[in-house]
């Protein structure tokens, strides 16, 4: 399994690597070779819109949310 794991270089900055979970946490940038630290972090997931669930059905006798692509739809007609 792959992972996305954040680092920060004094020097470069933060960057991106891509490892396996058993694999260990890189000790030197890949760029300057200076000595880097992994940053611990909430994971980059953005749920939009609604019925994330397999059991949170459309009820029939709801409403459509009204949405800013709605809106200039509405206005369109």
């Amino acid at each position: 399994m792959m992972l996305t794991y954040l680092y920060e270089c004094e020097e470069c900055g933060r960057f991106e690597e891509f490892q396996s979970i058993k694999d260990d946490a890189l000790e030197k940038c890949p760029k300057c070779g200076r000595e880097v630290k992994r940053i611990i972090g909430a994971p980059g997931i953005l749920f939009k819109g609604s019925n994330f669930y397999v059991n949170q059905e459309k009820k029939a006798d709801s409403k459509p949310i009204k949405t800013k692509e709605n809106k200039k739809d509405e206005k369109a007609s």
